[in-house]
């Protein structure tokens, strides 16, 4: 089945000629030029994936990031001119997957693309392998934190946990690795992969996140401990 690419870039000629090269790679491509018609298509389009650039007209880039993150999981890849790390950080905390800094050559941009859609396709692999009537279901168990590994769910006190895909790559990822100290750099490999480039602050970002939907009970242990100099270990 072929890749379905939303391309949201307001500059004509940039978005002509990242359309033309994704199309060259087999892909079918759907563009859009502000913020408000990249929504509307995305919602109804549902792409694969979509290229994002930042300064967008009427609603800028991470507005938009933020509103689809809220009810859609395709990957997104921010388009960005903006080169200082706290724009990068913004983008990741809004639910970007990877962001690509202005101006990028295609092959570094293909390269991404092919990446975050090897990821997908590998996720969808493991899901279709699993039959419903697969027994047992894998659950791990933590006091009141309950993760289905099998329908990607989480619960607390048996009421839904929501959470962005990569939370709960990264919360699950700590989960199976229980009581062991592991480095933001093992971490950044195996929950986003050796083509991401976000850096360790994205680590720390992450496991924020996670604090605030898994720690609100001041009177539970801390689930995420900090290990300082290394990294992160989770004691459930």
């Amino acid at each position: 089945m072929t890749e379905k690419i939303l391309v949201v870039e307001d500059e004509l000629a940039l978005r002509e000629t990242i359309a033309y090269n994704l199309k060259q790679q087999g892909y079918e491509v759907i563009t859009a030029e502000d913020g408000e018609s990249a929504i509307v298509q995305a919602k109804s389009e549902n792409p694969d994936l979509m290229l994002l650039d930042v300064m967008l007209p009427n609603v800028d880039g991470f507005e938009v990031c933020r509103i689809l993150r809220s009810t859609m999981n395709f990957p997104i890849l921010m388009l960005t001119a903006r080169s200082s790390e706290i724009d990068r950080v913004l983008g990741l905390e809004m639910g970007a997957d990877d962001y690509i800094v202005k101006p990028f050559s295609m092959r570094e941009l293909l390269s991404r693309v092919k990446a975050q859609l090897r990821r997908v396709k590998l996720i969808r692999n493991e899901r279709s392998q699993t039959t419903p009537q697969a027994e047992p279901i894998e659950i791990l168990r933590f006091d009141n934190l309950a993760i289905d590994s099998v329908r990607r769910e989480m619960t607390i006190d048996g009421q839904p946990l929501a959470l962005k895909p990569k939370e709960y790559d990264l919360l699950t990822y700590l989960a199976e690795h229980r009581r062991a100290a592991l480095s933001r750099e093992v971490i950044l490999r195996e929950v986003w992969g050796w083509e991401f480039s976000g850096g360790t602050r994205t680590v720390d970002v992450h496991v924020r996140w996670l604090r605030e939907k898994i720690e609100k009970d001041p009177a539970k242990p801390t689930r995420i401990i900090t290990v300082h100099g290394v990294g992160y270990r989770f004691e459930g």
